[in-house]
């Protein structure tokens, strides 16, 4: 069975249920030239998750991970907020962009930092990125001075809070997920990303710059945290070092996981990275509507996650084929020259 029919049935299942919730649930209003509902809702707050998604499905593609990219979040937001703060113009659009730039900037600088110490010194990614995952806050906390920073620049709100007619946050998601999907599946990029996942020693042997790739999926992964950082801030207009990207990592890397990525590497799916991270909004503003304590929301994602794994994992699913009937065999049957003519 096509392993997107899992996280497919999953969301379906999670909409139903917040249709029978909320019988409003699929109800979308114009105001403004804006466009309102609950589904809009979790398209604009799973942006971010969608983007760090991307970036983590090319990097476990190549059979690592990336535990960094929350403090990367937050390390974006500390930047530019503090940038745009400490502005003598800081309602000036030019000051949010310089601000945003340079802030992007950092984060190209730290995904160096991560490809350089997996795919040249060798170090195991878990390992490599737990660095700066560990060390990340401590330098956003640096950044704003253990202070949550607010700012009031419009040109810098709308990257979180825009609107063009969609929530501006769900368009930059979608275009870089189109931008991915082109690149990596209308070019051989992907299938060299699948090949240094399967074995890097063969591919470099084959000829494949593997170190280069590995090198590039995290400098990518640290971009797509970036503008996921500054989504996530503008949006309320503040940097909050402790909260910013908070677990994170851990829904990007769910989202990659129920869509049907191989942690092993060798194999992915843009569009099972899709499903997983509407499962994962869908869900958490389940929980919110259904009026149960925040605090117990990552018990129920582990409860789903849980159950959409197990029902993706092989062991399962032959025990389902076994279950099925089996299709009885055609009979041969020998009929005359006359009753075939018939």
């Amino acid at each position: 069975m096509n392993r997107l029919w899992w996280p497919l049935g999953a969301l379906v299942a999670l909409l139903v249920l917040n249709v029978v919730v909320t019988p409003s649930f699929f109800s979308l209003r114009m105001q403004d030239g804006h466009l309102y509902g609950s589904v809009i809702d979790i398209l604009k707050n799973g942006a971010p998750t969608l983007l760090i998604a991307l970036g983590m499905t090319l990097v476990i593609a190549t059979r690592g991970i990336d535990l960094s990219v929350g403090a990367v979040v937050a390390i974006a937001a500390a930047v530019t907020c503090s940038y745009i703060a400490g502005s003598d113009d800081q309602g000036g659009a030019s000051t949010a962009l310089v601000g945003m730039a340079i802030s992007l900037g950092l984060c190209l600088v730290l995904g160096l930092w991560n490809g350089f110490l997996v795919a040249v010194l060798k170090i195991q990614p878990i390992v490599a990125t737990l660095v700066l995952m560990t060390a990340g806050r401590g330098i956003a906390m640096l950044i704003t001075d253990g202070q949550i920073i607010t700012v009031n620049n419009e040109t810098y709100r709308a990257v979180g809070a825009g609107f063009v007619l969609l929530p501006l946050a769900i368009l930059i998601s979608v275009a870089v997920l189109a931008i991915v999907a082109v690149v990596t599946r209308k070019t051989a990029l992907g299938l060299l990303i699948e090949a240094v996942g399967v074995n890097p020693e063969a591919s470099r042997l084959a000829g494949v710059q593997s170190r280069t790739i590995i090198w590039t999926v995290y400098v990518f992964a640290a971009l797509c945290a970036g503008v996921a950082g500054l989504m996530i801030s503008s949006n309320v207009s503040a940097a909050d070092a402790n909260n910013a990207g908070l677990w994170i990592e851990m829904d990007a890397i769910l989202a990659v996981v129920i869509g049907g990525t191989s942690l092993a590497g060798g194999r992915y799916s843009l569009t099972g990275t899709l499903l997983g991270a509407l499962v994962i909004q869908t869900l958490t503003t389940t929980v919110y509507t259904a009026g149960i304590a925040p605090e117990v929301t990552l018990v129920f994602k582990a409860v789903v996650v849980v159950i959409v794994i197990l029902f993706q994992s092989p062991k399962v699913q032959s025990l389902f084929r076994r279950r099925r009937p089996a299709v009885p065999a055609p009979v041969a049957v020998d009929l005359t020259p006359q009753e075939v003519a018939r």
